[in-house]
């Protein structure tokens, strides 16, 4: 079962943002499927190793596009990537520390904040690239 699906209002309209949205959520989405078998925790570890390479890579591309658009919310935008990037980081770190709770923390949290920074920044963000 997946987490995550692609929905049509999670694209910004650039090609490169969105097949990068698209390849997190399938990231996502392995970690997930991983969490419900039998979890091999070495696996799921470098799954999120992944994740946060994936992200940190999109981030950068994200806010290069921000920089370079003179977009007004950069700098919230930017210190949002930085919080979700810190929770990556706290979800590797009390999965490593703990697989059986960080099992929970990743089933409850892998996709409440891909979710909330979709349906919050990047969609302002796509408004705006939109209006251009």
């Amino acid at each position: 079962m997946k987490l995550l699906q692609w929905k049509p209002e999670y694209s910004v309209g650039i090609a490169s943002m969105d097949d990068e949205h698209r390849e997190m959520i399938e990231l996502i989405n392995l970690v997930y499927e991983e969490l419900g078998t039998h979890p091999d925790n070495d696996q799921i570890e470098s799954f999120l190793g992944d994740i946060f390479s994936a992200i940190s890579m999109h981030f950068a591309l994200e806010e290069r596009i921000m920089r370079d658009a003179n977009y007004y919310e950069y700098p919230a935008h930017k210190a949002d990537h930085e919080r979700l990037l810190d929770g990556i980081r706290d979800l590797m770190d009390s999965f490593a520390a703990d697989p059986k709770a960080g099992t929970k923390a990743l089933q409850e949290g892998l996709s409440s904040w891909f979710l909330a920074h979709f349906s919050t920044f990047d969609a302002r963000l796509h408004r705006r690239i939109g209006e251009h």
